[in-house]
């Protein structure tokens, strides 16, 4: 099924929403994927694509150590936990996990010689301020205080600049909010189809603070920004925002939504409950060193990424 030849990935996380993106998307370019996960087997709807999977708590550095980390090209670490919200109320937990995968994994890779692979690990948008102009590059103010999710974030891509400075090719990448087919609950756009989906004829929608902007961009642009960081043949920088550079509201979120449901004229009112009150009313990055140095550029309009959204929920 794959010719000899081809380099091989190694994703953690596999089985997560992204892994099943990032899949194609390195299957496109000619990569063999090996997947790693902590579920027992790889996901029913994986199994035609991926070449071997590893059951393996990322924790462990014992069972990390028993990874094939010299016969691959490089690793897209997606392992972790990714909700901001539930943060809150396990930031020890959040701590360890999103910074024990990258140490276990680097470690790993010293002690197997295989230190000419490349690591990207995911870190978010998450981790810059709000209260800074826009866009937000690289370069601009983090928030560890904003978040539980958002300390995690920072301390890991600490690590990953430590192993760097170790000669390790490791890069970071700061996705800010990506949606598409896939995803579940915990998220604006699987969210508003669940409470649409839900109504009864008549009922009104209630919403939270819809007015708020944020970058979104398509999951399966996002999987390709990470392919294009693990293919590149040099990067000049250790860290690289994943976004498109202009923000949306959720109140433009829902309209598009409620269009391709066939239901643009529902009533929806805003429930004052459901405010957070730290919300930034806009947020948006700057993703040129990304697209400068790899070619990137985001491809797939809102407006398809929720109309596909659709189809996948149904």
């Amino acid at each position: 099924m794959y010719p000899i030849d081809m380099e091989k990935i190694i994703v953690t996380g596999i089985n997560g929403f992204v892994g099943n993106h990032l899949v194609d998307a390195l299957i496109t370019e000619n990569y063999e994927v090996v997947g790693v996960g902590r579920e027992e087997s790889l996901s029913a709807e994986l199994a035609d694509r991926v070449q071997e999977y590893h059951s393996c708590d990322l924790g462990n550095y014992e069972e990390v150590a028993k990874l094939p980390l010299k016969d691959v090209k490089g690793i897209i670490n997606l392992a972790g936990l990714a909700a901001v919200g539930p943060s809150f109320d396990n930031p020890e937990l959040y701590m360890r996990v999103n910074t024990a995968v990258l140490d276990t994994v680097c470690k790993a890779a010293i002690e197997q010689n295989a230190t000419n692979i490349r690591i990207i690990s995911i870190s978010s948008g998450a981790v810059y301020s709000s209260k800074q102009p826009m866009p937000l590059g690289e370069e601009s103010k983090l928030a560890p205080e904003s978040s539980p999710y958002a300390a995690s974030k920072i301390a890991m891509e600490e690590l990953s600049l430590k192993y760097r400075e170790q000669d390790l090719d490791c890069v970071v990448a700061r996705p800010f909010n990506h949606i598409g087919p896939g995803q579940l609950p915990g998220f604006i756009l699987p969210d508003l189809f669940k409470e649409i989906s839900s109504l009864s004829e008549g009922e009104i929608l209630k919403v939270g603070n819809l007015t708020t902007k944020r970058d979104y961009t398509d999951v399966r642009d996002v999987a390709k920004a990470y392919v294009s960081l693990i293919s590149a043949k040099t990067l000049n920088h250790g860290i690289y925002n994943v976004c498109t550079g202009r923000s949306l509201s959720g109140e433009y979120i829902l309209e598009k939504l409620k269009e391709g449901l066939g239901v643009p004229t529902l009533i929806h009112e805003v429930d004052e409950t459901r405010f957070r009150p730290s919300d930034a009313p806009d947020l948006y990055g700057d993703s040129s060193k990304l697209q400068a140095d790899t070619g990137w550029t985001p491809q797939i309009p809102i407006e398809q990424t929720i109309q596909d959204f659709i189809a996948w929920a149904k």
